[in-house]
Order: structure tokens, then C-alpha cells, then sequence
């Protein structure tokens, strides 16, 4: 299974003609991902045959929410299942990086009530203990964890992800993220024993409008800071032909 980290209605174009069968769907993905817009979602169930799970994220930086943000993140989320998403993916931690197991419970009743996928996203991979975190996931009823083996990487983590699967793969789906793309998704999944991938395909789009002669709307590094990230079609195909 591959599966494309999209950032809007075009990249899930752009993933659908490169041949994947699921995305992630997002807005803002340059801060990692933050819950998309309806319309992007509508359109996308609309015009492919895509699975699409949806990101519930209100703001970047980490898991550890306000009442008043699990408030929107509740909301937000049963609005993308009644506008016809297939799962969210969400993340929910306390101070202590543990897994908030009020919070999560509920998220996955909610997701579960609507026939959807629950997917814990990587806020797993800031957990204090890998071990405890994922038992209690499998515990609460989660269907999925989006994980890089708590490194940077899922390559650097390829061995937490082996003994993940090792010993949790038959009570829940484990999905490889970060950094994954043509030239190395076969070998990590040869060496973990998972079967799903999860990758951006990133490419780089201009719009010359984004200095001005006197501001600048920049958040890439140089040489791209009048770019915008967006899925490749290209890089798609060649993910899905390498594995």
C-alpha cells in the first residue's frame, strides 16, 4: 500500500494519476500537515477513487492540546467524516509524552462510528516509551500508527519498526513515514516486514508572486524561497513501481 502526504486538491490529482491508491489529506504540510478544507476534500471524493484519510491537526508544533483546541479538532473531525472521509488521522499526548488515552479513546469512537480508519500519526514518534504507547493504541481500538521508528527517518528507525512489527503487526497496521521515496522503500520494507509506505513525493512549484518589493511571503530555504511543495506525479509512479 502506498500512501501519498498531500497538501491539497491538485497533489491528490497529482497522486491519483501517479497511481496511489490512499493519501494522507492535509492543508500546510511545510508545518506537517494541519486539517484540510472541506471543499479539498468534497473534490477529492468526488474526482478519484482515492482512500482518503484526513488530517485533524489545529495548529503546528506538538500534540499536547487546550480544551479549546480538542474542542475544534472534535469538530473539525465529525464534519470530514460526514463530507465522506475514510479515516482521520490525529495524534493526542500529554506533557509527560505519553498517549492521552481520554482524548484518543474518544477520537477513535467517533472516527469508528462512521465505518472510518483510525490512524495515530507520528505524534507517536515523540512518545516517551514506544512500547507502552503502542498497546495502549492497540488497546483503545486504533487501526493505525504513522511512524518513523521515533527517529527523523524511517530508515534510521528501521529497527524499532521491525521489532514493532515483529510483535504488534497482527494486532495493528504499522505505516513507514519520513523520508521514504523510490530509491529505498523496497529495502525498508524487505527489512522491517511492513507492507505500507507513506510519502510525500515532493517537488517544487514557482510563483513569482511571493516576494514583493518591499515584503515576502517565503517559508522554503534557498535556492526555493519563491516556491510552494507539491506532490509529484512522476515521483508517485515511480514509488508505486519500486515496491
Amino acid at each position: 500500500m502506498i500512501e501519498i502526504c498531500c497538501g491539497s486538491y491538485e497533489d491528490a490529482l497529482a497522486a491519483w494519476k501517479g497511481g496511489a491508491e490512499r493519501i494522507e489529506l492535509n492543508s500546510a504540510v511545510y508545518l506537517g500537515g494541519l486539517t484540510p478544507s472541506i471543499g479539498s476534500l468534497r473534490l477529492v471524493k468526488e474526482n478519484t477513487g482515492l482512500k482518503v484519510i484526513s488530517m485533524v491537526r489545529p495548529r503546528g508544533a506538538g500534540f499536547s492540546y487546550t480544551e479549546a483546541e480538542t474542542e475544534q479538532m472534535f469538530a473539525d473531525a465529525r464534519i470530514l467524516m460526514e463530507n465522506g472521509s475514510d479515516g482521520l488521522a490525529f495524534g493526542f499526548l500529554t506533557s509527560e509524552g505519553k498517549i492521552d488515552s481520554e482524548r484518543t479513546g474518544r477520537m477513535i469512537r467517533l472516527i469508528h462510528e462512521f465505518h472510518g480508519e483510525a490512524v495515530f500519526h507520528r505524534a507517536f514518534d515523540c512518545v516517551e516509551d514506544p512500547y507502552e504507547a503502542i498497546e495502549e493504541l492497540i488497546r483503545l481500538g486504533t487501526d493505525r500508527i504513522l511512524t518513523s521508528g521515533l527517529k527523523e527517518k524511517a530508515a534510521a528507525g528501521a529497527g524499532l519498526l521491525k521489532e514493532l512489527q515483529e510483535n504488534y503487526g497482527n494486532q495493528i497496521q504499522l505505516l513507514a513515514g519520513s523520508g521514504i521515496n523510490a530509491d529505498n522503500a523496497k529495502a525498508l520494507l524487505e527489512e522491517t516486514g511492513l507492507t505500507q509506505v507513506h510519502s510525500s513525493c515532493r517537488d517544487w512549484k514557482r510563483d513569482e508572486t511571493t516576494t514583493g518589493p518591499w515584503v515576502n511571503y517565503c517559508f522554503a530555504p534557498v535556492p526555493h524561497e519563491n516556491d510552494y511543495d507539491a506532490v509529484n506525479e512522476t515521483l508517485v509512479r515511480k514509488l508505486k513501481g519500486s515496491v
